[in-house]
């Protein structure tokens, strides 16, 4: 399974999965380590929220993208392209792409906000 893992920082899993531009590629089997294969740094305007283009952006090749948060939007959008969203409070990015092939892939972090910025859910 091919895996994009957001990490704006390229250390820990990041939040706000559709404006992050660099990303852990992955490789991973269940019961074997995950294997890093690539790493993308993608210029502006190729997050996945400002991408308006033809369906060549090299996020759509993985099989799944992980963050620390993903919205309901991001998931069905997603979806659409054959791609499985997760979100998780798992900081480690590797250890984040063998939880998700195992089934284990920790839940994320509650989110806070005010009530009144619910209109998102």
């Amino acid at each position: 399974m091919r895996i994009a893992v957001a990490s704006q920082n390229f250390r820990t899993v990041t939040p706000h999965v559709g404006r992050t531009r660099r990303f852990f590629i992955f490789e991973a089997t269940p019961g074997a380590p995950a294997q890093e294969v690539e790493r993308l740094d993608m210029p502006r305007g190729m997050a996945l929220h400002d991408f308006k283009g033809p369906d060549d952006h090299p996020l759509y090749s993985v099989d799944a993208i992980i963050a620390a948060s993903v919205g309901r939007h991001f998931v069905q959008r997603m979806a659409r392209m054959g791609i499985t969203a997760a979100a998780t409070s798992e900081p480690d990015p590797a250890a984040a792409a063998r939880a998700l092939v195992e089934g284990c892939l920790p839940p994320p972090a509650p989110h806070e906000h005010d009530e009144a910025d619910c209109s998102h859910d």
